[in-house]
């Protein structure tokens, strides 16, 4: 188990190969999945997904230039309806899940599953997967949306890539869940891309070379194993000097994470002012109103009298 704050996780880190034909990226995380799933009292099938949800959602993050706030989501018809991760430019990463229990238990006591870690998809149902960049009420939001077929949440972002961005991509998730007395939560991932080529064509190979550079690259990546990237005393350079040493490795910045909620009493207090005094009075018990955040659980305390306009 890792070390507390230790300086091998909580981050992301991009590298090239191949003389910067490929792009990657390796993410550990550690205290930041545990702090969100310690905000909240999740069964571990749906902390597994939240924790693999917020791996994903960073090393999407951590590939585009944005100042404001990245989101991934799902919805879906399955027990769990909805897995929200907000990843900011400055690296702070909050999530939460919306769920049926009652669903979730019928659910794997169909499939004989109880209380067993499954594939993400399982859990969610039909829907889809959702990217967003929201940068400021004068720019353009973009969003990625995709649906969430596959038999798990690797294939559901490949489908985006294929579908949407048409960039050569592969990655592999991983997940460790806590093991014996231990509460510690290790979620990574690896990814790699082909950069796009100036003029539209690289003259130095040929469709057949590509393509075989690209399926060497592939099964250097997919050779990182779970024991590696949640072995605390490997640093990232190590582990991607294991897998790329002879492919011209190039590693280049490390992003660090740490979680982050944006709520506040004057946000909430700004939101329920504009609550008509029948929703309020439906709200109040006992002359107060109580919210709590659906991302980190702090509750917020409010008089009847600060939201009722005299």
């Amino acid at each position: 188990m890792p070390a507390q704050n230790n300086t091998n996780f909580d981050n992301c880190v991009s590298f090239f190969i191949d003389n910067g034909i490929y792009q990657g990226r390796l993410i550990r995380l550690n205290d930041v999945i545990n702090t969100i799933i310690g905000k909240h009292c999740y069964p571990a099938p749906v902390a597994a997904a939240v924790a693999e949800c917020t791996a994903l959602g960073a090393m999407l993050s951590s590939m585009l230039k944005y100042d404001g706030l990245f989101t991934l989501q799902t919805q879906s018809d399955g027990p769990v309806s909805m897995i929200v991760v907000d990843v900011t430019s400055e690296g702070r990463i909050r999530a939460c899940a919306k769920y049926d229990k009652e669903r979730l238990n019928k659910g794997q006591e169909l499939r004989k599953t109880s209380g067993q870690i499954e594939a993400t998809p399982h859990l969610l149902g039909k829907g889809y997967l959702a990217f967003t960049v929201d940068q400021g009420a004068d720019t353009d939001l973009y969003q990625g949306i995709v649906e969430l077929q596959g038999k798990n949440l690797t294939e559901c972002a490949l489908r985006y890539f294929k579908q949407s961005e048409q960039i050569d991509t592969d990655l592999q998730l991983f997940l460790q869940p806590p093991e014996g007395d231990s509460k510690n939560w290790l979620a990574g991932g690896i990814m790699l891309q082909k950069m796009p080529i100036v003029g539209g064509k690289d003259s130095s190979l040929s469709e057949e070379e590509q393509q075989e550079s690209w399926n060497e690259a592939k099964i250097l990546m997919q050779s990182l194993t779970k024991d590696e990237i949640f072995n605390a005393d490997l640093t990232a350079e190590t582990l991607l000097h294991r897998l790329f040493h002879a492919n011209n490795l190039k590693i280049a910045a490390a992003r660090n994470y740490l979680f982050g909620c944006r709520c506040s009493r004057e946000k909430l207090l700004q939101t329920l002012s504009t609550f008509s005094e029948d929703d309020i009075n439906a709200m109040t018990e006992n002359n107060k109103i109580t919210a709590t955040c659906h991302f980190c659980s702090e509750q917020y305390v409010f008089d009847r009298g600060e939201l009722i306009k005299q």
